[in-house]
């Protein structure tokens, strides 16, 4: 797999710090030019090119609204469980250890929930800044 002819024939040795290339191949890894070289040839001729920007702190935001959607899916998933047995059951006994059960899953699942309200407000509030 041999690289197409460029009528490239010429080098240019350039030396850099370390922060320096850091920098350089930081920038190069966010822009969609796929050869760093290339990124360096766009860079010297002043040529165009797209770079991305990440906002971290939508990107936190983003990792903690997942962590609460798989939450709320876990307590809907228990939930659900907990009516599909309620309906199997037929006998009182049966029924009476399901109700114990449940008031103490159902506190497990006020307290989840009443998290995920505080970790929602306190989102809203650090993204309204």
């Amino acid at each position: 797999m041999g690289e197409k002819n460029t009528g490239r024939k010429r080098r240019i040795t350039l030396r850099l710090t370390t922060d320096e290339y850091t920098e350089m191949e930081q920038n190069w890894k966010n822009s969609t030019v796929r050869k760093l070289s290339e990124f360096v040839r766009r860079l010297i001729f002043g040529r165009k090119f797209t770079v991305y920007t990440r906002n971290k702190s939508q990107d936190e935001l983003l990792e903690e609204l997942v962590l609460l959607r798989r939450e709320l899916n876990a307590i809907g998933v228990n939930f659900n469980q907990a009516v599909h047995r309620l309906h199997t059951l037929d006998h009182a006994p049966q029924m009476q250890r399901w109700i114990e059960r449940f008031e103490q899953d159902k506190e497990h699942y006020f307290s989840v929930v009443g998290n995920v309200e505080l970790r929602v407000k306190s989102l809203v509030e650090l993204w309204s800044r």
